[in-house]
């Protein structure tokens, strides 16, 4: 593992004007519904993943907004660790998840134009991790998750769909993720450029 522990140093220490911040591990999902996210080693395997995110939000005044952040995803059993960066290069943030703290760091000046950190950790581990690391977390807060062949949909407590996830392949990382959040009114694509896993030593 000591490639991948390079990679989080790499990451992690690179890019010292960016702003640090430290958080607890819930995180908002829908309106004032905030839950505990389940830990790095829950997802059974080693990865490092380059992918690109495409958001598409309407603003206050009806106008359709789209933001895209490519993003470098590296996990273990102890760590998450992602960071975004802008097209030519410059990383705009970075997270740090250890399963008891989210620490995040985001570009000086642009605390209030880019999506939270913590906001992308969410949307990439709730379409990354198996159903089972989710149901405990969800189930404290009323929320259900159902997996059918590529679609995983996220309910309330009142049985609505909320968040709406649909693959193109036969594994998530093998195809573009469609992820609708309807409580928070955006949509985002999720494009796995390249990517590198392998099974934790328990599952191998």
């Amino acid at each position: 593992m000591k490639w991948l522990t390079t990679l989080f140093a790499c990451l992690w220490l690179s890019g010292c004007s960016l702003q640090p911040q430290s958080s607890s591990t819930q995180v908002e999902i829908g309106q004032d519904v905030w839950v505990e996210l389940p830990l790095p080693n829950k997802l059974e395997q080693s990865l490092s993943a380059t992918q690109l995110i495409s958001a598409q939000w309407q603003d206050e005044q009806g106008n359709t907004q789209t933001q895209q952040l490519p993003v470098q995803l590296l996990i273990d059993d102890q760590h998450i660790v992602l960071a975004g960066f802008s097209s030519w290069g410059t990383r705009l943030l970075s997270l740090d998840y250890d399963g008891e703290n989210i620490s995040t760091q985001v570009l000086s000046g642009l605390e209030n134009t880019l999506p939270k950190p913590e906001q992308v950790l969410f949307n990439l581990m709730i379409t990354l991790w198996p159903r089972s690391a989710w149901e405990a977390p969800l189930n404290k807060v009323r929320w259900s998750i159902i997996d059918d062949p590529h679609q995983r949909v996220i309910k309330n407590e009142a049985g609505e769909p909320v968040l709406i996830i649909s693959y193109a392949g036969k594994t998530p990382l093998d195809g573009d993720i469609q992820f609708l959040n309807k409580p928070l009114n955006y949509a985002i694509t999720i494009q796995t450029l390249s990517h590198q896993a392998k099974l934790t030593t328990s599952e191998q």
